[in-house]
C-alpha cells in the first residue's frame, strides 16, 4: 500500500508496516478488524453520534479548534488593513498574510511527524500553546516586525492544528463515523469563516484590533481542554516509524523549511512585473518546493501512485480548484460587472454554504463505500464543481449573463467541492495504516497549503500583468478560470486511482 514505507524521506523501498497506535491503556474497539488502520486507537467502544459517549468531548474539542484557526485566518485579513497602518507596515503588508502560510508549511510537517512518532495528544498540545502564543504576541506588538513574529507562530499552530485535527479522527473514532467527523470539520471551517470577518471589523471598530487575538486564548485553552484527555488516552505508536539516517538537513522538519523558502520565492517572483525577474525567480522557486515536497510527501506522490499519494494530488487539485476560482470572483462581480462588495460577497456565502451541505450528505451516505472505492462520489464531486466553475465563469466575464448567476454557480462548485473534498479525505486516510496517519494528514494538509498559495499567486500575476502590459482584467480572469476549471477536470479523472486496483 502506498505511503507505508518505512522512511518517509527519499526512501519508498522499505517493507510497508501497519502497526496500529495505541499502544497504552486503550482498549480495542467493538467493531472492525483488530488490523485496520488506527483500529487499536480508538477511545472506547464505537457509539452511532460523533456528539455521544465517548466521542462528545473530543468532537466538540476539534472542532473548536478548527472554528479558532478559521476565525483567525479570516477575522485579520479583515482588519489587517488598519493593523498595517497602525503599526507602520502597509510597505510590506503582503508578508501579514505570506508570513502565516509559509510557517504553516512548517508547522504541517514538523506535528504530523510528531504525531506518527509519540501520539497525536504531545504535538497537538504545543500547536494550540504555539498558537496561542502568536495570538497574544501579535495583540501585544508595538511595530510590525513584531506582528509578523506573531503571525509567524500562528502559522506553525495552524499547521500543526489543522494536520492533527484529520489524524486525531482516523485514529479515534471508528470507521463508520469518520466520514461525518471529516464533514465537521470542513463546517467548523466555513462557518466561522462567514461570521469571522463581521465579527472582527466590529471588535476592531468598538474595541481595537488588538481584541481580534486576546479574544482567542481562553477559547484555544478550552479547546485543549476538551481534545488532549481524549487524545492522550490513544497512547503512543508501539513502534514508531524509524528514523531516516543522514545530517540534520534531510530531516522532515529541514525540509518543511526548503518547501516554505521554495514557496515564499515562488510567490515573490510572481508579484514581479519584469518577466526578466519574474520568470526565473518563478521557476527556481517552484522547482525548490517541488523538489522538496517530493522528499516530505509519501513516495509516488507526484506520479500520483494509486492509495494515500492519489489523496494528496486530489487535495491540491480540488483546492486549487476551487480556492483559486474563489480568491477572483469578488473581483470580476466588482470589477467587470458593477456589483457592490456585499453583493459580490453572496457568491462566497453561497459557495461555503453548499460546501457544507455537499460535505454532510457525503458523510451520511458514505457508508455505501465503506472498504472501498470511492471514486464515484470523488468523480461525481469534481464534475459538479467544473460546472460550478463554468457557470460562474459565464456570469463574470459574459454581459449578456445575469451577474447574479455567477453567485448561482458558485453554489453548485461549493457543493461538489464538500462531495469531492470529504469523500477523497475519507478514502485517503481510510487506506493510510495507524503508524502513518499523521504523515498522510499532514500532506494532505501540506498540498492545500501550496494549493491555496500558488493558485492566488497564478492569478494575482495574471492580473498584475495585464494590467501592466495593456491588457484587461476580463482576458486575466480567463485564464484564470480556465486553469482553475481543468484543475477540477484532471480532478474527476485522477479519481479512478483513490485506491489501487485488486485483482
Amino acid at each position: 500500500m502506498p505511503a507505508q514505507q518505512e522512511s518517509t524521506v527519499g526512501d519508498g523501498d522499505a517493507a510497508p508496516t501497519t502497526t496500529p497506535v495505541g499502544g497504552g491503556t486503550t482498549p480495542a474497539p467493538a467493531q472492525g478488524a483488530p488490523d485496520e488502520p488506527g483500529g487499536a486507537a480508538r477511545v472506547d467502544a464505537p457509539a452511532d453520534s460523533v456528539f455521544r459517549a465517548p466521542y462528545a468531548a473530543l468532537t466538540w474539542g476539534i472542532v473548536l479548534s478548527v472554528g479558532l484557526v478559521a476565525f483567525e485566518s479570516m477575522g485579520v485579513a479583515t482588519v489587517l488593513p488598519e493593523i498595517a497602518g497602525h503599526l507602520g507596515g502597509l510597505n510590506a503588508y503582503g508578508w501579514g498574510l505570506s508570513a502565516l502560510m509559509l510557517a504553516n508549511l512548517i508547522g504541517t510537517v514538523a506535528a504530523s511527524r510528531d504525531a506518527d512518532r509519540h501520539g497525536p495528544a504531545r504535538p497537538f498540545a504545543v500547536g494550540l500553546a504555539v498558537f496561542a502564543v502568536g495570538c497574544a504576541v501579535a495583540g501585544a506588538a508595538p511595530s510590525w516586525p513584531t506582528f509578523l513574529v506573531g503571525r509567524f507562530l500562528q502559522g506553525l499552530g495552524v499547521g500543526a492544528v489543522m494536520a492533527l485535527a484529520y489524524t486525531a479522527i482516523s485514529l479515534a473514532y471508528p470507521q463508520a463515523l469518520r466520514a461525518r467527523m471529516f464533514a465537521l470539520v470542513s463546517g467548523g471551517w466555513t462557518v466561522p469563516s462567514l461570521i469571522g470577518p463581521t465579527i472582527a471589523a466590529l471588535i476592531a471598530d468598538h474595541v481595537s484590533w488588538r481584541g481580534v487575538f486576546v479574544l482567542l486564548l481562553p477559547l484555544i485553552a478550552l479547546a485543549a481542554a476538551l481534545t488532549l484527555p481524549q487524545l492522550r488516552r490513544l497512547g503512543g505508536p508501539e513502534r514508531a516509524p524509524a528514523a531516516t539516517a543522514g545530517r540534520w538537513w534531510s530531516s522532515p522538519v529541514a525540509l518543511s523549511v526548503l518547501l516554505a523558502a521554495g514557496t515564499g520565492v515562488l510567490l515573490a517572483g510572481l508579484q514581479l512585473h519584469r518577466l526578466a525577474l519574474l520568470v526565473p525567480l518563478a521557476v527556481v522557486g517552484a522547482v525548490t518546493a517541488a523538489l522538496a515536497l517530493r522528499a516530505v510527501t509519501p513516495s509516488g506522490t507526484l506520479a500520483m501512485r494509486p492509495g494515500v499519494p492519489a489523496g494528496v494530488v486530489l487535495r491540491f487539485l480540488l483546492c486549487g480548484a476551487y480556492f483559486g476560482s474563489e480568491a477572483f470572483l469578488p473581483l470580476g462581480l466588482v470589477e467587470l460587472r458593477g456589483l457592490s462588495a456585499s453583493e459580490a460577497g453572496l457568491g462566497l456565502s453561497a459557495g461555503a454554504i453548499t460546501w457544507v451541505l455537499g460535505a454532510a450528505w457525503q458523510g451520511r451516505a458514505d457508508g455505501r463505500w465503506s472498504g472501498r472505492s470511492r471514486a464515484v462520489p470523488i468523480a461525481l464531486g469534481c464534475v459538479t464543481l467544473l460546472a460550478g466553475v463554468v457557470v460562474m465563469a459565464l456570469g463574470v466575464l459574459v454581459d449578456g449573463v445575469p451577474a447574479l448567476i455567477a453567485v448561482a454557480g458558485w453554489a453548485i462548485g461549493g457543493a461538489g467541492m464538500g462531495v469531492a473534498f470529504n469523500a477523497a479525505t475519507t478514502d485517503a486516510m481510510e487506506q493510510a495504516p495507524a503508524d502513518r496517519q499523521g504523515e498522510a494528514s499532514g500532506s494532505m494538509q501540506l498540498a492545500q497549503t501550496l494549493a491555496v498559495a500558488v493558485l492566488s499567486g497564478l492569478g494575482g500575476a495574471a492580473v498584475s500583468l495585464a494590467d501592466a502590459y495593456g491588457s484587461t482584467v476580463t482576458v486575466a480572469l480567463t485564464a484564470t478560470f480556465a486553469l482553475t476549471g481543468s484543475l477540477a477536470a484532471v480532478g474527476a479523472l485522477t479519481a479512478r486511482r483513490i485506491r489501487p486496483r485488486t485483482a
